[in-house]
């Protein structure tokens, strides 16, 4: 927790110099914060930030106690591969700055466990490229699994699903570019000022879509942005699921996600899904796997057994 309170108090300085100070504007005539000296210092640093939230998940119409967690990071990725590249420095054009975020969820239901992942890569710079490359979403209980990427190709998203439910199977198909739904935390943390708002087209989250066996389709969503005292709330509305998302965030930089909720209607009546933060650091977790690093896991609430 030190590392991260000595790095958060460097950002935040940094954040008061910005913001007295005139920085260059980008093509489109604005400043954004992805463009800041700010940003660069805080995100580029060789660490990531991992949050754990306190998760209450709804599933089969019950409440579940779990734990989720946000990993945020930047990486060097492909843009033709569409991967980390080992070797970035030998790239050249094909190298693209992204911010990562793996998004885990875990919960029992009853006598078996729940583990799902969400990894979402965003480039970094949302004037030069407007949409994030690639999405993955895994989903593993006693009943099996289920896999899904979505990759930015030739001007369409490329959906594969793979999963053990007969009514999904194995799926291949073309949709059309729209705001992702698993996109908007990453957007928060890079560019809050410029949230889509308004009536958007939009995929729905692919953790939702997997859970209520929806279909990856386009709809319309009914999107707003409040300000409150210390903090921002961005809601979703998805009329389509009589659905809502309300993700609530930090509105100081580094823009924190505090907490959110879900609202959805499972097994006839209206269900709710809500996590808030517990606790983080903020590390290179990556050369952290040895046993004698175990105890980290007490940083970020975390169980050694069960999470």
């Amino acid at each position: 927790m030190k590392t991260f309170d000595r790095h958060l108090s460097i950002a935040l300085v940094g954040f008061w110099f910005y913001s007295c100070s005139s920085p260059v504007s980008s093509q489109d005539g604005k400043t954004h914060l992805y463009e800041t000296e700010i940003f660069k210092n805080y995100w580029y640093s060789g660490k990531a930030e991992v949050t754990s939230y306190n998760l209450q998940q709804s599933r089969y119409g019950e409440t579940r106690e779990g734990k989720a967690v946000l990993i945020f990071v930047t990486e060097d990725f492909s843009q033709k591969k569409q991967v980390k590249l080992d070797e970035p420095e030998k790239t050249g054009s094909d190298k693209v700055s992204v911010l990562k975020m793996n998004f885990t969820k875990n919960f029992i239901t009853g006598v078996y466990p729940y583990s799902m992942m969400l990894s979402v890569f965003t480039p970094i710079s949302r004037n030069q490229f407007q949409n994030t490359v690639k999405t993955t979403m895994s989903s593993q209980e006693w009943c099996g699994q289920v896999f899904t990427q979505l990759n930015l190709k030739n001007k369409k998203y490329n959906l594969q699903s793979n999963s053990y439910f007969e009514k999904e199977g194995d799926e291949s198909k073309e949709i059309k570019i729209v705001l992702l739904e698993d996109e908007l935390w990453n957007l928060i943390r890079l560019d809050p000022e410029n949230l889509p708002t308004g009536k958007v087209e939009i995929i729905p989250g692919s953790f939702f879509s997997r859970l209520l066996h929806v279909d990856a389709a386009v709809q319309e969503a009914i999107i707003s942005k409040e300000q409150l005292a210390q903090e921002m709330i961005y809601s979703i509305s998805l009329p389509v699921h009589n659905r809502s998302l309300s993700i609530h965030f930090d509105k100081n930089f580094p823009h924190k996600i505090l907490s959110w909720e879900e609202n959805f209607v499972e097994r006839g009546k209206t269900v709710q899904t809500k996590a808030v933060l517990d606790k983080t650091i903020f590390t290179d977790y990556w050369t952290k796997n040895k046993n004698e690093f175990i105890g980290l896991r007490d940083s970020l609430g975390l169980s050694h057994k069960n999470y």
